[in-house]
């Protein structure tokens, strides 16, 4: 599978003709919509067999073929030329396709208005055989560990029909947002606790749920060992019922990384504990905050190489967006909040807006400016087939478990037909 990255003066057909496929084939894979109006700076994945690559300064077979995995000698081969030869800068070298890597992947998805839309449940369907939990978002614990259960319509044949595992996310939200004083209750009264596990285990064996996932967020500092021990307590218990256990965890770069999402959440207990975590890395660009990538490169890596101080790689999902911002311009703290926008959303805004998509090398993220028509300036940062790339190539080269999204229903066919060509996704069952 190939990236390309649309220039002026591009169309399906000259793109399609560079790489021996067809407009047809493109246009399938990105889902286009406007396939004649192609956005520049937009990044398509181009569905051949392998990829090409073109030198840049400093280059040579040797280096080329670290960065792909594969040997100067079998690039020298397959494009022949002298294994010793001097690149040319310009030059475009086919690279073999690589064997695919083993890896899991998960997708919350989350109802809203107490029903599952036709829209979201399509999405279901299509993406569950690229999935290894399917995690409808999300059981609410009552103050008396009851559970208010989220709809599920027809997601238990989806998951079925796909050999998805569901994934039962369980967590202390309310109407108000994640509750410090609904967590302290769960975590220091025994009797909610034992009410509690006892009512995920019945629905589990109801549902189907293979994994207990527990997402309990803003806990009171102090509740940090009290988290600790109930999660023994539930591991014992879901363990006697053939269940897995999993955490969500905020993005800590330390254990002693202040703040009311992350003190509680204890990454070395939490990696001895249970089968695996969630770090959820994402929200630095969140629609609160000031304009900037959600998931940028540099602290995700810091993210996850703390993670890896604290528990093996094989525990670690790393988080993803499906989602970008729009923000308006000039940012004012307390302000009007950004609005959510898929990738595919992002790119259409910037063909209405006739304007190019830019990317932050840095970050690795995409984003462009555009002026509404009240004449309002905005600043939008989402996610491509180059940003999913690296973050691709940060799992496999880390060695992480896999991917969990947050959420699926945002349209982004770039990242499942890379997910398609790169990996073969695990299954339970």
């Amino acid at each position: 599978m190939q990236i390309y990255v649309v220039k002026s003066g591009d169309s399906l057909f000259t793109i399609a003709n560079a790489f021996n496929t067809t407009p047809q084939a493109i246009i399938e894979a990105n889902e286009l919509e406007t396939p004649g109006n192609l956005v520049v700076g937009q990044a398509l994945v181009i569905p051949i067999t392998g990829q090409f690559y073109t030198v840049q300064a400093g280059d040579s077979l040797y280096t080329i073929a670290q960065r792909f995995n594969t040997t100067a000698q079998q690039l020298a081969e397959i494009n022949q030329i002298p294994v010793n030869a001097s690149l040319q800068i310009g030059t475009r070298l086919y690279i073999p396709q690589e064997a695919k890597v083993n890896a899991a992947f998960n997708a919350y998805v989350e109802p809203s208005g107490g029903q599952v839309s036709q829209a979201l449940e399509t999405a279901a369907r299509r993406r569950s055989p690229l999935l290894s939990y399917l995690a409808p978002f999300s059981y609410r614990i009552q103050s008396d560990g009851s559970l208010e259960a989220p709809p599920l319509d027809d997601f238990q044949q989806i998951a079925q029909n796909s050999t998805a595992s569901l994934m039962m996310v369980v967590t202390n939200l309310t109407d108000d947002g994640f509750s410090a004083e609904l967590g302290r209750t769960i975590l220091t009264n025994e009797d909610v606790q034992n009410t509690l596990l006892n009512n995920i285990i019945t629905t589990a064996q109801q549902i189907g749920y293979k994994d207990i996932h527990f997402d309990f967020e803003f806990l009171p500092p102090e509740m940090a060992q009290d988290y600790n021990n109930f999660l023994r307590k539930a591991k014992e218990r879901l363990r006697q019922e053939g269940l897995l256990i999993s955490t969500a965890l905020a993005p800590k770069t330390s254990a002693e990384q202040k703040g009311a999402w992350y003190e509680a959440h204890d990454y070395g207990a939490h990696g001895e504990i249970v089968d695996f975590v969630v770090l959820m890395t994402y929200e630095w660009g969140y629609s609160g905050g000031p304009p900037m990538a959600v998931s940028p490169i540099g602290p995700v890596r810091e993210v996850v190489e703390y993670a890896l101080t604290e528990m093996p790689a094989e525990k670690i999902f790393l988080g993803q967006n499906l989602y970008g911002y729009d923000w308006t311009l000039p940012f004012v703290e307390g302000g009007e909040f950004a609005k959510a926008l898929s990738p595919q959303q992002a790119i259409q805004l910037a063909r209405e807006n006739n304007v190019a998509i830019e990317y932050d090398e840095e970050a690795q993220a995409p984003f462009f400016f555009y002026q509404d028509a009240e004449g309002k300036r905005h600043e939008v940062w989402f996610e491509d087939a180059r940003s999913i790339q690296k973050k691709f190539d940060l799992v496999k080269e880390l060695g992480l478990k896999g991917v969990s999204y947050w959420k699926l229903g945002l349209s982004f066919p770039q990242n499942w037909a890379l997910i398609e060509s790169q990996f073969n996704v695990e299954k339970l069952s």
